[in-house]
């Protein structure tokens, strides 16, 4: 005998779980650790000292007058000048020759590379954050984008006459068969490269899939009993789109709004490797990892730690929109623990079954 809908439940969604997990860590390093640990992404520390610095790596600063900063890996100090070493070639100071001392700084500073530096000394740590910051912009307007653009049309189509359904869909069809890469690199080089751009580009040439999740949701929804009742009782087109099919074929949207977000990151990651995205020096995941193509077999942590983010963050993405597709799906039930028996015995099983 089948169980009682009452002793049905859905499967704990232990996906949207790890996905949320996942993502809070990565958001929450990209938002706080800036404020606790400021760092310029885009300052360079003496090149031929600190470039290409391995993860946990030191330097001692020199502060100069003019406003140079040169870095060395120790300092010998002298009565009358400061030698650097670690240099081509060891450098003398004068003691003159430093930054005239402020207060809350010195002439003289220490810093540490956490995750290395690239080749041209800036903090990979601190770029990595700024990437990341850029890469949660764009895929939270991407998605917002794609959302003011699908929901309406998907459900205004939906519930359109089926000539017209079927004459958007066409049109939706062949647009989605166009392949999205070279319209996105042929959008990139018409447009001045930038966020704004970037967002742009991905949100309106990526609304389709939902756009039709939306539309066939809506077909499925508007000859149920709930909306004929509604019709009946005298509820215009207007009113049963925005109260009762649109609210009910939000689920799909839902997952595809989570799994869009990750498909933004890796094509705004994709347009800033080929040069079409946000362009140097302001940091970005995809134009770090191009950085450190050159240099990946003497410094692959140039490139190895944007690319990890980039990975993990596109991960916990997907596993929130799986979970939630299977936590909002209403065929993944499970019987209740309180609902089977402690003594019931295996279910038999109908021959040909």
């Amino acid at each position: 005998m089948p169980e009682p809908a009452s002793t049905l439940r859905r499967r704990s969604p232990r996906t949207v779980r790890s996905g949320v997990a996942l993502l809070g860590l990565i958001v929450g390093a990209i938002v706080f650790l800036p404020i606790v640990w400021p760092r310029s992404p885009d300052r360079q520390l003496d090149p031929a000292v600190a470039g290409l610095a391995p993860p946990g790596s030191r330097f001692e600063v020199v502060h100069l007058a003019d406003g140079r900063s040169l870095a060395a890996t120790a300092i010998e100090v002298t009565e009358e000048e400061f030698v650097l070493l670690g240099q081509p070639r060891p450098t003398r100071v004068a003691i003159d020759d430093l930054a005239a001392a402020e207060p809350g700084h010195s002439a003289l500073s220490a810093q540490r590379f956490p995750l290395g530096s690239d080749e041209f000394g800036r903090d990979v740590a601190a770029r990595l954050l700024a990437g990341g910051r850029v890469s949660l912009a764009v895929a939270g307007w991407t998605v917002l984008l794609i959302c003011l653009v699908a929901l309406p049309l998907g459900a205004a189509t939906g519930s359109a006459p089926p000539a017209v359904d079927r004459a958007v869909l066409r049109v939706l069809e062949a647009l989605q068969a166009f392949p999205r890469l070279f319209l996105l690199l042929g959008l990139a080089a018409i447009v001045r490269p930038g966020v704004v751009s970037v967002v742009l580009i991905l949100g309106l040439t990526g609304w389709i899939p939902m756009a039709r999740l939306v539309r066939a949701e809506v077909r499925a929804l508007r000859d149920r009993d709930f909306v004929l009742a509604a019709r009946a009782a005298g509820a215009g087109r207007v009113r049963i789109v925005l109260r009762h099919l649109l609210p009910n074929a939000l689920a799909p949207a839902l997952v595809e709004a989570s799994l869009a977000a990750a498909a933004a990151i890796v094509s705004e990651a994709a347009l800033s490797f080929l040069g079409f995205g946000l362009q140097p020096p302001a940091a970005s995941w995809g134009n770090m990892i191009a950085d450190g193509r050159s240099t990946l077999s003497i410094a692959w942590w140039v490139a190895f730690f944007p690319g990890a983010a980039l990975a993990l963050t596109a991960i916990a993405f997907n596993l929130i929109g799986e979970g939630l597709r299977d936590a909002l799906d209403p065929r993944t039930v499970s019987p209740t623990p309180a609902s089977i028996p402690p003594n019931a015995a295996a279910p038999a099983v109908w021959p040909g079954a």
